[in-house]
């Protein structure tokens, strides 16, 4: 055991000396601190007492200037150097001033500070980085985006693999409509700040202007859950599907949008309004009717959100004219036949043919037999809601002439412009409009379920 004392009596004295010598660089620290602090306070209290004999004292004011700038007391600095800059001095210093004076404005959001400081300061140094990058971002800030990318151009050269100007840079081209240079940029300011979720929404924006939809949508996709870029993300994501007919793809990117928290009332508003429009193309009219609702509460004027909301309710009423407007050609011709087959009281109706137009209208040939009279009639049925005009009704009357049908009908939910109507008065055409179909559309289950049964060739 006497061999262990040695030891334990040097670890002892090396943990002393060890303590020691932090006490003895610790005293020296404050020391050090104290000195630096007792110098500042002293130089700024003699530039006080020389500004305030002589306010514009330029030796006070730089000793206090500098003093307020090192420190960040923006405001003090600012009215420092505005009184430099208004004594108008000359000599090496002068690029300092002007370029203290303009960071200070710049962090006050003195914007026109700024840019006068920033200007002084690039007739000193045209080439100096700080100058032209503050002076970049001030012109893309005022929407000067030419010259923004000049300066921005000019600090590049300088900083190549600087992040804030790739951006800015970029962004700039991308207000211009330049989209292949501000991809360029913004890739790579990606490619450095890959966290920079505006920029990644402007470049998804670059590739959807580019007509390079496939690479927009995996951003915009992958930015849906963003807190802050998502809602747009997700109205852009889904105007994409919709544009490609994917409608419940498109569904589910407003729904994800509407599901944010904090959402601008703009970008809500459209979001609803997609939501429903694609509700619509899904034959979904209660779910659409529902977002359109909501939208002409708070707003009644957005868009054609009145007349949708009267369309579809009417439509959502009346099973019957939603398949005359919407339903797929075969449903839409079905409900066509049954009108034909009841729409003459008493008479013996024989289908001899039917015609499609691209689902635009239907033309079905009949032979019709009544106790007074037998003839060849043609009706056509036409799906539009909008105004039919004098074209559609000669078409209409030149095919009733190939097929030598001694009668035509044309029935429509929308109207007949007043040309068609004219063309029409010396010629045995019957013209259907909105209000008489609806009272057949709504009338005619009841009329076939009580008519015999009668022949009919499709």
């Amino acid at each position: 055991m006497d061999f262990m004392i040695p030891a334990l009596i040097a670890v002892v004295l090396i943990v002393v000396i060890v303590f020691v010598m932090f006490v003895i660089m610790g005293r020296s620290k404050g020391s050090h601190g104290s000195k630096g602090s007792g110098n500042r306070d002293k130089t700024l209290n003699e530039a006080e007492k020389k500004l305030t004999q002589d306010p514009r004292n330029p030796d006070a004011l730089k000793n206090a200037g500098e003093i307020y700038f090192r420190e960040e007391a923006w405001d003090q600095a600012f009215k420092t150097y505005s009184t430099l800059i208004e004594l108008d001095l000359h000599g090496p210093e002068e690029f300092e001033i002007s370029f203290r004076y303009a960071f200070s404005a710049m962090k006050l959001g003195l914007v026109d500070d700024a840019y006068k400081g920033f200007n002084i300061a690039k007739t000193h140094r045209q080439n100096n980085f700080e100058v032209n990058y503050n002076l970049g971002v001030l012109e893309f800030q005022k929407g000067n985006y030419e010259k923004a990318i000049a300066n921005l151009n000019t600090a590049k050269t300088q900083e190549p693999d600087d992040t804030a100007t790739l951006r800015t840079l970029g962004h700039s081209y991308f207000r211009l409509k330049k989209h292949k240079e501000a991809m360029t940029l913004i890739r790579k300011a990606i490619d450095l700040a890959p966290d920079d979720k505006e920029s990644l929404y402007t470049l998804a924006e670059c590739y959807f202007e580019a007509n390079q939809t496939e690479q927009a949508q995996r951003i915009f996709s992958h930015l849906r859950g963003d807190p802050v870029m998502g809602p747009s993300a997700c109205l852009t994501s889904g105007m994409i599907s919709f544009n490609a007919r994917q409608y419940e793809k498109a569904v589910n990117d407003f729904e994800i949008g509407l599901r944010h928290q904090n959402i601008k009332p703009d970008i809500k508003m459209e979001l609803r309004y997609r939501l429903a429009t694609s509700y619509l193309k899904l034959n979904d009219m209660g779910k659409a009717i529902g977002y359109l609702k909501d939208i002409y509460t708070e707003n009644p004027n957005y868009k054609d959100v009145g007349p949708l909301l009267n369309r579809y309710q009417e439509l959502n009423a009346n099973k019957n004219l939603q398949i005359f407007l919407m339903a797929p050609s075969g449903d839409f011709v079905a409900l066509c036949r049954k009108i034909v087959m009841c729409y003459f009281p008493r008479a013996k109706i024989k289908i001899t043919s039917i015609s499609v137009n691209k689902n635009e209208w239907a033309d079905i040939l009949t032979e019709v037999d009544t106790q007074k009279w037998s003839d060849v009639i043609m009706f056509r049925f036409i799906r539009t809601q909008g105004a039919i005009g004098e074209l559609v009704v000669r078409d209409f009357h030149s095919h009733l002439k190939e097929v030598k049908a001694g009668k035509g009908i044309c029935l429509t939910v929308g109207a007949f412009s007043e040309g068609a109507k004219r063309y029409t008065e010396a010629r045995l055409i019957d013209l259907i409009e909105k209000d008489k179909l609806q009272v057949i559309l709504n009338t005619v289950d009841t009329k076939v379920a009580a008519a015999p049964p009668a022949s009919g060739k499709k």
